[in-house]
């Protein structure tokens, strides 16, 4: 089967198990999607960032704690049932030692399940002089404990072509990301690194490769939440195809954003519209997934991340009746 026929497959079938209310259904397309995903080595992998923090009392209570052995089995085997392949995971290195706990077990335990993880390092935010050498700490914890060839569960950690993945959520900036990009060089198997959007000039040589994040568009944050971040997409996907045909392209969805219950909140909101914003990210994907600059992966932002309200852990229309009326008559349904 050629890949443009798996695409709309995959992403239809990720639709619909989202935001379908019959088991029946939900346990033939999924097995449907996991066995499309899987059988076809040129298919995009499917992968879900992944929030660590929950149960440590920073953040709120979603009634589970992320170091719970059970929780986690129970996630990634809802994950797999969905077709996702892999959870890239917020992780700060050693300067949160709860998510750094919670990362190792999460990876002991898609080991164990036959699932996959990958990191998502979190640049320092502060402006302390010290984002260079945390990013090169973390990295070098990273190869010790996770990635390298002395890692327990090694196995599980998420790869392309053979090389690990590391996704990179910048803050402020001020990493000196040739010096890390040098220091990984020096590894057995030296890593992907993918950055969030594009990165600064001076840097661009040290990575390989830009993947989109939650975004409204040009426009910003709209009152009604109806800035859902088409402009942002066309932009993303067309920008880095023309100006770095040579990196790697790793598309993004997502399901909406509302982050009232975060601590850090600024009153944000992408309205989900009933699973249309999820649906039409998706749309964007199909889009530029076109053959000529193959994209590897296709990531869902979030699973789990409840305080900004991008979690798909419990579907993604979340909408009474009147808004599902309302939807359907925008969608021409």
């Amino acid at each position: 089967m050629k890949r443009r026929s798996l695409i709309p497959m995959i992403v239809a079938a990720v639709v619909f198990v989202l935001s379908s209310g019959c088991s029946t259904n939900r346990t033939d397309v999924r097995r449907s999607l996991d066995q499309t995903v899987r059988s076809a080595d040129s298919s995009p992998k499917v992968i879900a960032d992944y929030q660590p923090w929950f149960g440590d009392k920073q953040h709120i209570n979603v009634g589970y704690s992320t170091q719970d052995p059970s929780v986690l089995r129970k996630q990634i085997q809802q994950a797999k049932d969905l077709g996702i392949y892999a959870f890239a995971v917020d992780w700060y290195g050693e300067r949160r030692p709860f998510l750094d706990r919670s990362y190792d077990l999460l990876q002991q335990v898609a080991a164990q399940n036959q699932f996959h993880v990958g990191l998502m390092y979190d640049e320092t935010e502060e402006d302390n002089g010290h984002a260079t050498d945390d990013a090169l700490e973390a990295m070098d914890k990273a190869y010790r404990a996770y990635i390298g060839p002395s890692a327990p569960f090694r196995q599980a950690y998420l790869t392309y072509q053979g090389r690990p993945v590391i996704f990179i959520f910048p803050k402020r900036g001020h990493t000196d990301w040739s010096r890390v990009r040098e220091q990984v060089n020096g590894w057995e198997n030296p890593p992907l690194l993918i950055y969030k959007d594009e990165p600064p000039a001076q840097y661009a040589s040290a990575f390989d490769g830009f993947y989109a994040w939650v975004h409204p568009g040009p426009k910003g944050w709209s009152p009604d939440g109806s800035e859902w971040g088409e402009q942002y997409l066309e932009t993303f996907y067309q920008k880095m195809k023309n100006k770095f045909p040579d990196k790697l392209l790793v598309g993004t969805v997502w399901p909406g954003f509302n982050d009232t219950k975060a601590s850090w909140s600024l009153n944000r909101h992408m309205d989900r519209r009933c699973g249309k914003t999820f649906e039409d990210t998706l749309r964007l994907f199909r889009r530029h997934d076109d053959g000529s600059h193959p994209i590897p992966f296709l990531m869902i932002a979030t699973w789990n991340d409840y305080e900004e309200g991008t979690e798909i852990e419990t579907g993604v229309a979340n909408c009474d009746k009147q808004q599902q009326s309302r939807a359907a008559g925008a969608s021409g349904r």
